[in-house]
């Protein structure tokens, strides 16, 4: 799917319509300090196979898009509902 890189949508803080860039949201990798990575360290030390049951279904086809909105008056970033799409373009 190809989908324009500016738009005009309403911005919540600005209270009207405004041009707004598109950006693909990225996941960041995730911190090896926090809780649930903490414990699932300590469960798996030591231990000889996966710890929690392996999965058995199929993986999904399609990778899911989320889509940021960043306004370009006062730079507040908003969200769009998440698209599951093969490919996903800006132009």
């Amino acid at each position: 799917m190809k989908h324009p890189r500016n738009i005009r949508r309403y911005c919540p803080k600005c209270g009207k319509h405004t041009e707004h860039s598109v950006s693909i949201y990225k996941k960041r990798p995730k911190s090896r300090l926090k809780q649930g990575e903490r414990r699932y360290a300590r469960k798996s030390k030591g231990y000889g196979s996966f710890p929690r049951p392996v999965f058995k279904r199929n993986a999904k086809v399609n990778k899911k898009f989320l889509p940021m909105l960043t306004c370009k008056e006062c730079d507040r970033k908003s969200s769009k509902k998440g698209l599951r799409l093969k490919r996903f373009e800006l132009v």
